[in-house]
């Protein structure tokens, strides 16, 4: 993997996925270090309470941690699909990463899997409901 952190090459616009999304500045290759993803380390009770009682939707879990990202620059914007051109990894105890797991072409949304399939019956993102419109 690349070690330098690329989030230069990412922007906010609209999305077409819900609201405001990543996409890709120029071309990305597989394995690009887009961000190093850091925020407020909070424990499990805490993310419960902020995701419950504040809705807020922008906590990552790294195996140790829960980071709130809520403050944070770009990171926040990046949407669901079923088929994601990007991957969360383990950093370190306080950071994970994102990485292109995929070639991302200029324009392309960056997108990762929430993992709906362990919280939600159904998934409702482009792929999925694309895939539903064809049966």
């Amino acid at each position: 993997m690349k070690k330098t952190e690329k989030s230069h090459l990412i922007e906010v616009q609209n999305s077409g996925i819900h609201g405001n999304g990543l996409f890709a500045v120029e071309n990305i290759e597989p394995e690009e270090l887009l961000f190093i993803i850091r925020g407020e380390i909070i424990d499990e009770s805490e993310a419960l309470r902020r995701e419950v009682e504040e809705q807020n939707v922008y906590i990552f879990y790294n195996g140790d941690s829960f980071i709130d990202t809520i403050k944070t620059d770009k990171i926040k914007y990046i949407n669901h699909s079923c088929e994601p051109n990007c991957e969360v990894m383990d950093g370190d105890v306080f950071s994970l990463k994102l990485v292109a797991i995929k070639p991302i072409r200029k324009g392309e949304e960056l997108t990762i899997d929430y993992g709906y399939e362990e919280i939600y019956q159904e998934c409702n993102c482009n792929v999925c409901s694309k895939r539903k419109s064809a049966l």
